[in-house]
């Protein structure tokens, strides 16, 4: 992400009018917005393995799969982010049109400029959706997914998955090998 070189800050309703007049992604953190970079084929590849797989699976049922041009509003003022893959099964987000507010599962894909926030600083603000169940980072180097998953205490557990290993999304009860994500992924040298 790149803050916008100007330094304005802007109200979310601001925000939601200007970004639908510009050629990228913006993102809105606190009243300022973010370019958002493009990714390596690797993480375009990963997110797409899961998203696709995932609207499959789905397929005829209340849950909604969207890929990376989805926004995601924390609350109505925001923050409003851009996830790899987002799950939403409830019913207020069925007819959304400019961003989503009730997803169960988020899922980003990590590069190594972005991986701090998306562990720290993204993921504090994704915890206050009330409906989020899952929150998975899945690794674009190498094998490796990481779901944190709410328990039924409201303690966020984390349930790493390695080569080899099948991974149960609960959110919306779904087994798959890790290896699904990776399938065609090719790692740098």
């Amino acid at each position: 992400m790149v803050a916008s070189p100007d330094g304005k800050y802007m109200t979310p309703q601001e925000y939601l009018e200007w970004e639908e007049h510009q050629d990228i992604k913006y993102e809105y953190i606190n009243g300022e917005v973010f370019a958002m970079t493009g990714g390596t084929i690797p993480h375009n590849d990963i997110a797409l393995n899961l998203a696709s797989t995932l609207k499959s699976y789905l397929h005829g049922g209340p849950c909604r799969v969207n890929i990376a041009d989805a926004k995601v509003g924390v609350s109505e003022k925001g923050p409003f982010h851009y996830p790899d893959v987002v799950v939403s099964c409830d019913e207020r987000d069925r007819q959304a049109i400019k961003f989503i507010q009730y997803p169960c599962l988020i899922v980003e894909v990590l590069s190594p400029s972005t991986e701090a926030y998306d562990r720290g600083r993204k993921f504090i603000q994704y915890r206050r959706i009330q409906t989020l169940q899952e929150y998975v980072l899945i690794d674009a180097e190498k094998i490796s997914l990481d779901c944190f998953r709410l328990n039924d205490r409201g303690i966020w557990e984390l349930h790493p998955y390695e080569e080899a290993d099948e991974v149960h999304l609960t959110s919306v009860d779904f087994h798959f090998p890790i290896s699904l994500v990776y399938e065609d992924v090719q790692f740098s040298i």
